[in-house]
């Protein structure tokens, strides 16, 4: 039963961070900056990495969700190839989740970009009447996207630097402040979630502060 309440308080947890991230994303969608440089891929590539199953993909729509709000729906077809877009980086994160290195974090960023920059683009094609719907039209406007692209890419891996980043940090100051090993330093991050009341020296021992 006692598992049970610290597993729960472990979700409550994981839920007020995933709350916090949520209005850091929409405070900054609605701040001033450059066209598509934003934190969404970023964050639901974090999410499939750290979060359960069920709140990584609910943490990038609720972001979109209450920042769209705001900002302004647009064409439902349109929106319907971009919220995907970012489930599909969720699923990205999945697998990051087991090949977690500083280069497969990068790529995963890069990747995401070239995703969002082929999937967005094709559904402006087929969805607008912008561009003509023949081979030269979708070149047109994969071509006029570009800048948009360069954008997408930085803010990709501006914000993957950032989340990754800080998480690493965290973990580095925990193994220090604690003088224990890697792979304990790991159980400890994810011991945040799932039994976040327990004394580290209850978890992995007594003979932890060598």
């Amino acid at each position: 039963m006692k598992d049970v309440i610290l597993s729960r308080k472990g979700k409550i947890l994981e839920f007020i961070f995933a709350s916090i991230l949520v209005s850091l994303i929409v405070i900054l969608r609605l701040l001033p900056h450059p066209p598509n440089f934003a934190p969404i891929a970023a964050i639901a590539l974090f999410g499939g990495v750290y979060f359960s199953r069920k709140l990584a993909f609910i943490l990038p729509m609720a972001a979109m969700i209450i920042s769209d709000i705001f900002i302004g729906y647009y064409e439902t077809s349109l929106m319907i190839f971009v919220y995907g877009s970012f489930l599909l980086f969720v699923i990205l994160g999945f697998w990051l989740k087991k090949h977690k290195k500083w280069y497969t974090i990068g790529g995963a960023a890069i990747i995401s970009a070239i995703l969002f920059f082929v999937i967005t683009n094709f559904a402006v094609w087929v969805f607008t009447p912008w561009y003509a719907k023949t081979f030269s039209g979708i070149i047109q406007c994969y071509l006029m996207a570009i800048p948009f692209f360069k954008n997408t890419l930085l803010g990709n891996l501006f914000y993957t630097t950032v989340l990754f980043g800080a998480y690493e940090i965290i973990e580095v100051w925990i193994r220090k402040k604690f003088r224990i090993t890697q792979i304990a330093a790991n159980k400890c991050m994810k011991n945040l979630f799932i039994n976040p009341f327990v004394p580290t020296e209850k978890v992995y021992g007594k003979n932890l502060r060598s």
